[in-house]
């Protein structure tokens, strides 16, 4: 009798650099299109202010992970960089030009927070309806 092995979780890495948000907006896309998830525009949205995140304050490789909440069977994405920082939802200010994409995500989903990497670093994570 065989052990029966976990799943691959499906996983990006990134340089740091402009590219890095379309990429994982695609692989996003991907994932949800291989689980029959026609409707991609939250995961892409929350994907892409991620990842633009790590790209503006975090450091390193950028690692963009993508699986299925085993209980409610629901998207969730993490994102990891080597950054000390962490995100935080400020307050609104009407004239600023940058600094609600947090906020509006963190509307958008059923829960998110950030979690401290032994090897320093962070995993930022989001768990969709």
């Amino acid at each position: 009798m065989g052990a029966t092995l976990a799943p691959e979780i499906p996983t990006l890495v990134l340089d740091p650099n402009d590219r890095a948000p379309r990429m994982a907006r695609r692989f996003v896309g991907a994932r949800f299109a291989e689980w029959g998830i026609a409707d991609d525009h939250v995961g892409r949205l929350v994907v892409s202010e991620l990842v633009t995140n790590s790209l503006l304050h975090g450091s390193g490789p950028i690692v963009v992970r993508v699986y299925r909440d085993e209980r409610k069977r629901q998207p969730v994405i993490e994102v990891w960089d080597g950054g000390e920082g962490r995100p935080v939802v400020r307050p609104e200010e009407r004239g600023a030009e940058a600094g609600r994409g947090l906020a509006l995500m963190a509307e958008m989903v059923r829960a998110w927070g950030v979690r401290p990497l032994n090897e320093g670093g962070k995993i930022v994570w989001a768990a969709l309806y």
